[in-house]
């Protein structure tokens, strides 16, 4: 009889391999280029984990254009900030105080290795819930709030404002923005004047890149 691949010449199967355990993927890592300041091309580390994606350079770009490029002086608060791609980019163009807020332990330790990098001293990186620490705030104490919600988190209805986390942050948003200020929100929608009216806010700027919705809001006028 023909031996086959699969049998011995004595007829009795091969005995298994053994299957190895596969080991856990560690958190692939990749790299975010700040865009201009005096930090301008440094790439920042970041990890990939899910619902977290930085802002795409080319909104990023268009953000500070709308804002004017030089924040001098400015008091800025990145309330999700993740990869914190927005807050060391305003801190890069002058911002006096920037602070980030991130729930997540490891992208904690992430922002403090990067703030170190960086000499950042004017960042303040707080370990929290970013609502939480927007409802802290005084009234308009804040020139520009960043809202980059995790991507997979609950989105913004139709209607006027329900108890999703982007509602939440807009209301809480409103009330921190100083007058003059800006409130800056990535979405996965364009929202309306209608949708804002709730938070005392009006759509400044709106731009549509791929999947994200990047809004610049203001106080709307009384």
């Amino acid at each position: 009889m023909k031996t086959t691949k699969f049998d011995t010449p004595g007829g009795s199967a091969r005995p298994a391999r053994p299957v190895k355990p596969r080991r856990a993927a560690a958190p692939q890592s990749h790299e975010v280029r700040l865009i201009g300041g005096q930090w301008k091309r440094t790439k920042l580390k970041v990890f990939d984990k899910p619902g977290l994606r930085p802002t795409p350079d080319r909104v990023r770009e268009t953000l500070f254009n709308w804002l004017g490029q030089d924040l001098t002086g400015w008091r800025c608060i990145d309330v999700f900030a993740g990869t914190g791609a927005l807050g060391f980019e305003a801190a890069s163009r002058g911002a006096a105080e920037v602070r980030l807020v991130e729930q997540d332990t490891a992208l904690v330790e992430q922002l403090k290795r990067i703030q170190l990098q960086l000499q950042a001293s004017m960042t303040q990186i707080v370990r929290g819930d970013g609502v939480a620490a927007l409802r802290q705030l005084d009234a308009g104490c804040m020139d520009v709030i960043f809202l980059d919600p995790p991507f997979d988190s609950a989105e913004p209805k139709s209607a006027p404002f329900s108890s999703t986390l982007f509602d939440a942050a807009l209301l809480a948003a409103g009330r921190a923005v100083a007058t003059t200020g800006f409130v800056y929100l990535e979405a996965s929608v364009k929202l309306t004047d209608a949708q804002l009216a709730s938070a005392g806010l009006v759509l400044h700027r709106h731009l549509k890149a791929g999947a994200v919705h990047a809004h610049l809001m203001k106080r709307a006028v009384a």
